[in-house]
Parts: structure tokens; sequence; C-alpha cells
């Protein structure tokens, strides 16, 4: 089959799509009926457990208390009831490796009775543990590999749920993943650690200020998630989006972004009938989504939920990621997580909110009307802006990844420098601070558009930076570096234990104080305001992100790292600053930032690894042959004309050949690259990023420059233009 007749027949496809399945009887069932309804929520339990049990578990979720193992048995049985009247047969421990993507193993209620027939059983020990063979699963060291035992540990905080399939139900109970020796090999268990070392601090300050609350001061998150949705049909024809996630060939449509039209553009009829599916099956899972839209690029879209606690919030995240894809196939369409898998247009980025706070308290991060005086807010806020100037790179380590490397930096993502944005208002105040004399902050205003009959509308104090990796929005803070395939467990690990230990930092001094009144309590806060200002005030930026200047100002006149590449990143994870915080506060051990160092490297090189040996195939087995015969066509048209006495040059079989030659030249020498042995597994993610990577973009430009010579019914590719424009 010709190139052009597989895209011909991809977009035939597409043109007379027809959904599988019936649509959505939306009438029949209100959104708030379906909200939950998949989920062993507080309701269910308190319908189901005996009231000592419940209350006794109630503690342990909303308190933190210790759990007692001896109700085990009873919430497992309840549990069970509940997952069989919904369909269940069978269970699973859901967890979340350093893959960072979702794992489960899957075992039956049902077991024989010995008399032809079977009961359902499951106990409250197979309810807080299971085991999972861990020897497939990267550990980075921690264990041999012929050492297999892991434990699944039940994460009672986050509750189980059923997944729904055409064929039946199952039971999901999130847990903690660890070895045999009780070293996490997992997202969650550090996650749960750093959430436990923040409270802990966070109080410490709290009563200082006489601000009691007897819920855990907790992390919340809310993160939005960005994705591209390409036809199927598009994507069976490309090998580098199949298995690559990206594509590594394709010349710039004719038309990308550039008209800004994408944006909050109105909603494509298939699409809008995917996210309403998508939403229908997270809000059963009691999953808050809010918000859909168009994103900037072509085929680009957002899904946003409301804020949660971090870690459901997490595991929320997951189910986001699976959902979408999962979805995407019943309207024969792909989803794609990738970061960047269109060049030339934005990526997609998964911006991660970031508050502390609980229930009782709101956000931690609310300057209220008046910050200039809100000490308590204030010291929250400059424990922050320590935090990212201590360990900043600490941050920008936890977004990094093969494949966003090739988002972040770009026009639509951060730059790898970590600095913050305050806003007009708080960055004023601090100013103020730093100088020593606070006299007051600017106030919000009105705007008065000018027509008559629309409201005037009330004025934020400052306006918004697209351009900071950690923005301050109004009551939290924007860490916008995080991958759109990545957990946003990682990031939130970092970030909890960079608060617990700048909060610890302040604690200590103010304690030092003493019983002071009033004033020299109000006067010792002025002055650690001031120091901590004094300080670290160089990861404050307010301008342009993108710009040469502030890279040029960050890095000389500032100090602030720019790590540009994921192996220039990860080695922070062993330096002696991040393995002493990990360290002081029981989140992560040595060996266990060790193993994830191990890991990630290994993970970028294997990426990088994969997609040149598909540059290679797809060059040498598809634009190689469709460039030659376009080539043999000019040629065969040189020699009848010659044939007819007309001595005519052809300047375009010139230039395809010339183009062809230097191709090939390129694919020579990345095959020989390729045959490089570098030595452990950190010089050869540096070597695939400094050698490999530049190798495979130079076999991309001459393809690129050939797509846009070489005759279209010869193109075996998809083009951009197609699969980003017709769906």
């Amino acid at each position: 089959m010709s190139g052009i007749q597989a895209r011909l027949n991809a977009i035939s496809a597409i043109i007379n799509y027809k959904p599988s399945h019936e649509p959505l009887n939306f009438s029949e069932t209100k959104p708030t009926d379906v909200f939950g309804s998949n989920v062993f929520s507080d309701k269910i339990m308190k319908e189901r457990l005996p009231k000592a049990i419940y209350k006794s578990l109630k503690k342990t979720i909303t308190y933190g208390e210790k759990l007692d193992a001896s109700i085990a048995d009873v919430v497992a049985t309840a549990m069970k009831d509940w997952a069989i009247e919904k369909g269940a047969t069978h269970f699973t421990h859901v967890f979340y490796p350093l893959t960072g993507l979702t794992a489960e193993k899957h075992d039956a209620f049902l077991t024989p009775d010995g008399e032809g027939g079977a009961i359902a059983e499951f106990s409250g020990k197979l309810l807080i543990q299971g085991e999972p063979d861990a020897s497939s699963f990267p550990s980075g060291g921690l264990r041999a590999t012929f050492e297999a035992r892991g434990y699944t540990a039940w994460d009672v905080t986050s509750p189980a749920f059923i997944i729904e399939n055409p064929n039946g139900t199952f039971l999901c109970i999130p847990t903690a993943f660890v070895s045999w020796t009780g070293e996490a090999l997992d997202k969650k268990t550090p996650l749960l650690r750093s959430l436990q070392a923040l409270n802990k601090q966070a109080k410490r300050v709290l009563n200082l200020f006489g601000t009691s609350t007897s819920l855990p001061v907790t992390a919340f998150a809310g993160p939005e998630q960005e994705y591209f949705l390409i036809d199927r049909n598009f994507i069976f024809a490309r090998p580098d989006l199949l298995t690559a996630g990206r594509s590594l060939f394709g010349a710039p449509p004719s038309k990308g972004q550039e008209f800004d039209d994408q944006y909050f553009g109105s909603i494509n009829r298939r699409v809008l009938a995917f996210m309403m599916d998508v939403e229908r099956e997270l809000y059963k899972l009691g999953v808050p989504v809010k918000t859909r839209h168009n994103e900037v690029a072509p085929s680009q879209f957002e899904i946003a939920p409301l804020y949660e606690q971090g870690n459901l919030a997490t595991d929320h995240n997951q189910l986001v990621m699976t959902t979408l894809q999962t979805v995407a196939k019943r309207y024969g369409m792909v989803c794609l997580l990738h970061e960047k898998p269109f060049a030339g247009i934005n990526g997609s980025g998964k911006h991660l909110n970031y508050s502390i706070g609980n229930a009782e308290l709101g956000s931690l991060f609310d300057p209220g009307e008046t910050p200039h005086s809100n000490a308590q807010f204030l010291v929250f806020c400059a424990a922050t802006i320590r935090a990212l100037h201590k360990y900043g790179a600490l941050l920008r380590a936890t977004a990094g990844s093969a494949s966003n490397d090739h988002r972040l930096g770009a026009n639509e993502a951060p730059p790898a420098i970590i600095s913050t944005y305050l806003g007009e208002q708080l960055a004023d105040v601090f100013e103020q601070i730093k100088k020593g004399k606070v006299e007051g902050s600017k106030s919000k205003g009105i705007m008065n558009i000018g027509v008559d009959t629309l409201p005037p509308l009330p004025m934020d104090p400052g306006d918004r930076n697209r351009t900071s990796p950690f923005a301050f929005t109004g009551n939290r803070f924007e860490f916008r570096a995080v991958g759109s395939s990545h957990s946003i467990a990682g990031a939130q690990v970092a970030l909890n234990t960079m608060m617990a230990e700048s909060l610890d930092y302040v604690a200590t001094k103010l304690e030092k104080l003493g019983k002071v009144n009033k004033t020299k309590f109000n006067q010792g806060v002025q002055d650690l305001l001031q120091k901590i200002m004094e300080k670290h005030d160089t990861v404050v930026f307010n301008g342009d992100g993108y710009s040469d200047e502030w890279h040029k100002e960050a890095v000389e006149k500032r100090g602030l790292p720019n790590l540009r590449t994921t192996p220039e990143a990860l080695p922070v994870l062993t330096s002696k600053e991040v393995v002493e915080l990990f360290g002081k506060y029981d989140v992560l051990s040595e060996a266990e930032l060790a193993s994830r160092k191990e890991i990630y490297f290994e993970q970028y090189a294997l990426t990088v690894n994969v997609e040149a040996n598909l540059v290679i195939r797809m060059a040498r087995t598809m634009i190689f042959p469709a460039a030659m015969r376009y080539q043999g066509q000019l040629a065969e048209t040189c020699e009848k004309l010659k044939a007819i006495g007309q001595d005519f040059k052809m300047d375009a079989l010139e230039d395809v050949t010339a183009k062809l030659r230097a191709m090939q030249t390129e694919v020579n020498n990345l095959e020989k690259l390729m045959a490089h042995e570098a030595g452990d597994t950190e010089a050869h993610a540096v070597y695939m990023c400094n050698e490999i990577l530049p190798a495979m973009l130079k076999v991309r430009e001459h393809a690129d420059a050939l797509e846009k010579v070489v005759a279209d019914d010869l193109w075996p590719l998809p083009s951009y233009q197609e699969m980003l424009f017709i769906r």
C-alpha cells in the first residue's frame, strides 16, 4: 500500500467515524447521584461498619492516628460485601512503583468450598498487606534482582474504589509499596512520610501564633492535566507516536498555533463527547474534575480538578491519566500524555497548584485583605521563599525526564532556572520587610469596563506571570514544571520536605524568644522575616523568565542553578544537602535517594535509546524508500526529456539527491554512535543526552526537509497538518 493510500484510509475512517457505543443518557441519572458511587466512601463506611469500628477508622483517616489492625477483618468484610454487590469478582492492591505508572495484581474473592461450590472471602490480613512480586520493578540497587519479595500496605487515607469494565468490575485498594527490608519502592510511601514531617513543623509555627487546630496540617494539590487527542488511525501509521509517544519526524504544518485560535476555542463535538464520558467515569470514582477546555496547541486539551489533600490528589491524578487513555479508545482516538509529542507547538505540562492548611484553617498561603499585617501568612510565605532558594535544584530534579526536557524552557513552559513570582502586592510587601519598615500593601481595585450593561469587576492587586516556574496565584503557589506524564508525588515530596525544614528553622528561631509580650514577639517576627529576605530574596523574580537577560542575571549575578537537562539535574538527589534534608525528616534514606537517581538515569537512557532506534528504523524503512522512489521518478523524467532532445537540468532531482545523501550520512553516524558502550548508568545517560539526541535531530532535519519536497502521494507518514487538524 502506498504512503498516500494509508493516509487516505486513515482520513476516510475519521470522516466516517461512528461511536462504538450508545450515547450516555445524562438525563436518567443526575451527576450528584453518580459522584462517588463507586467509592467506599465515608458515607458507605458509616452505613456498613459497626459504630465503634467506624469511629476508630475515622480517627486514623481524619487525625492521622495509628491504625488499629484489629478492626481490619470487620472492614474487609464490609468492603468485600459492598464490592460484590457492585459486581466485583476480584480485588487488587493498587500501587505506584518508580516507573511512575499505576500497578495492580488481581486476586479473586471466590474460594472453592470443597463441595463443588465457592465462597467469597476477603480477610483483614489480605486488606492490610499484599505481596506482589517486586523483582521486575526498578529498585535502583536497593535489593538484588533475584530478591523478589515486596509488600503492599493499605493506605487507609485514600478510599477503595470500584473500576468498571464491560465484562465486570473489580475492587481497587490504594497501597504503599515497600521492599522486604522496608525501603520505599514507590511514589506513595515518601509522600506520606513527607506529609507527616510537614504537619509536625507547621504546627510548631502555628502554636507560636496561638493558632490551634485539631486536624493535621497537610499539603493540598490541584494538578492541571494537559493532553493531546489524535485519531487512532493516524497513530497506527506512525511507529514513533505508537512506540515513543512523540513524533520523531514531521515538517511543520502550514498552520500551527500562531493565530492563537485554539485556546479556549469551541470544543469539537467528538472531543466534547469524549470529555463528558471521561468526566462521568471520574465522577463515579469521586474525582472532583472541574474544568475542561481547548489548550493552546491544535488537538491539545486540559482537564483540571478541585484541590484535594496531596496524597488523595496524587491517587486521583493517576486515575485521571488512566481514564483519559482508556476512554479515548471508545472514541477511536489515542490520548498522548507525552510532554512534547509534536515539535514546534506547545507541549503538555501538569501545573501543580500547591498549598498548605486544613479544613479548619483554610490555606495558610491566604494573604487576606491586608497581607502586610498578616504575620502568620508572611512567615509561611517567607519560609517558602527560603525553601525554594535553598532547594530549588532539588525541585528542578523532580521534573526531570527525557520527555519533559523537550518542553522545559520552551515558550509554553517555565525555564529550568527555579525562581518564584510573588506578584506586585507581595513583592512590594517583602521589599518593605527587607528594608525594615512595612507601611502598607497595595489594595485590590475595581475595573470599570466602560460598558453600562457590564458589571464592574474586582481587580487583583497584581497580574499573573506564566514564565515563572513557581508563581504565587492568590492563595497558593503554582509549580509549572511538572510534566504531563509525571506523577505529582515527586514534586510534592520535595516541596513538603523543603517546607518542613524551613518551618523547622522558623519555629526554632522564634521559640528562642521565649515567653515575651506580643510587641516583642512581633518585633522578633519582623527581624526574622528581614533576615530571610536579605539572604534568600535572590530567588524572587517578577520579570520575563524566558528572556536572555534573566538567564544571564540568574546565573551570573544571583547564583541560581540552571540545570537545563535531566542528566544535569539528577545528581542533586544524592548531594550532601539533599541527603541531609531527607534524612533529617525521615522521608528518604541515603540508599533510597541513590536508588531513585539510578532508576531515573536508567529510564532517561532507555527512553532515548528507544527513540534513536526508531529514528534509524523509520529512516531506513520508510523515509529513504519514499524519497528514493521520488528520486527515481525525477530521474526517469529527466531521461525522457533527454530522449526527445531536451537537455534539461532538473534542480528538484539534485535537491532531493543532496538531501538523501545528507540524511544517509547522519543515519550512519547515529548508528555508529549507538554502538558506543558507556560506563555506569549516569555516564550512559549523559552520553545519550550530549551525543545521541543531537545526532537524532540532524537526521530529522534532513527528513523533514525531504517531506517538504517529496511527492505527497509517496510520503508514508501522516503529516502534522493531518494529525493535528483532522478529528
